[in-house]
């Protein structure tokens, strides 16, 4: 069984974002792992594994223009199915 079972990955476009406070704030506030939260103060990539995926789009999306979504359930493509 998977502990987190959702990759979630996305890009976070603005203005003045640190991925350093973006990086810290996952830390302390949501379950999961294999964070990366990297890029510049115009564009963040994010991919994270969780149980709350929406949780984290909520936060991306309060504080810059996020696209380029992907929500993938990875127990169904550890049983061969579409994710």
């Amino acid at each position: 069984m998977i502990e987190y079972k959702f990759d979630t990955q996305l890009l976070i476009a603005g203005e003045n974002l640190s991925e350093d406070e973006i990086y810290e704030y996952f830390v302390k506030h949501f379950k999961g792992d294999c964070l990366l939260a990297v890029g510049d103060e115009n564009l963040i990539k994010i991919h994270f594994h969780t149980n709350e995926p929406w949780e984290v789009l909520q936060y991306c999306d309060s504080i810059g223009d996020i696209h380029d979504v992907v929500v993938e359930n990875m127990e169904r493509q550890s049983k061969g199915l579409k994710g």
